[in-house]
């Protein structure tokens, strides 16, 4: 059986048409603008509309487009910079306030987290939740583990609850000496708690980022950020300290 070189299989068609509607996308359309329908712009491009669809589906898995129920397909807002690389040093909430604070609980932490934090699994730790949206939609969730042995003097949280339960830890965990973090990134798929606050379907592809921050001699904090991965891309460069970014739109 012969095998066939990638160089003599044809493009698709719908293949060529994401591309001639990106072009499209760039020079025609503003962000958050609404497309023409699906009959309007196949008879425009000359294509039938189970070739249009396939296209549109690419750009919107490619974060170029976003369809809302209700409205139609508009143009996606374009990315903004989120560093995940050694350029940033600071405890979470400590920097521009991008992450909006939902509530905070006790909670037992997962397996693999208590094994990061060094504590046992059944040991339950503060748990904030917080969210991040560019242009008014959500592109990430967040989940920060703090254990009780970080913040000692945590007795008034008992009487907070909440948003405000949330930015109290926060602004305990702030006032102790940062002796450094690292981070790591994974591709994974939406869980359905992740997936309702991301406006995802469970089981889309997200990009799990995972830091631990590191005081005292031990690790003192552990965040996992779900990001939506069709409005995320990694980059790899010299962009305010070396490292790795992370792209968002």
């Amino acid at each position: 059986m012969g095998i066939t070189q990638p160089e003599t299989v044809p493009e698709p068609k719908y293949w060529h048409l994401k591309t001639v509607l990106s072009e499209a996308l760039d020079s025609e359309f503003a962000v958050g603008e609404i497309l023409p329908n699906e009959r309007e712009l196949a008879a425009r491009f000359g294509v039938a509309r189970a070739t249009l669809r396939q296209a549109l589906e690419q750009l919107e898995l490619e974060g170029r487009l976003q369809r809302r129920r209700g409205v139609g397909t508009t143009v996606a807002p374009p990315r903004t910079v989120v560093a995940v690389g050694d350029g940033e040093r600071s405890w979470p909430g400590g920097g521009p306030e991008i992450w909006q604070p939902v509530d905070s609980a006790e909670a037992q932490p997962p397996h693999a987290v208590a094994r990061a934090l060094g504590v046992p699994s059944d040991d339950p730790v503060h748990v904030v939740r917080r969210i991040r949206r560019s242009h008014g939609q959500p592109v990430a969730a967040e989940l920060l583990y703090v254990p009780a042995a970080t913040l000692p003097a945590t007795a008034a949280l008992g009487t907070l609850a909440g948003a405000a339960r949330a930015r109290a830890v926060l602004r305990e965990l702030q006032r102790l000496p940062l002796d450094g973090q690292d981070r790591s990134v994974e591709l994974g798929s939406a869980r359905a708690d992740d997936a309702k606050k991301l406006d995802r379907l469970p089981g889309a592809p997200v990009l799990l980022v995972t830091t631990r921050y590191f005081a005292g001699g031990g690790t003192a904090a552990v965040s996992v950020a779900t990001y939506r991965a069709d409005t995320c891309r990694l980059t790899f460069g010299d962009t305010g300290g070396p490292g790795m970014q992370l792209l968002a739109g």
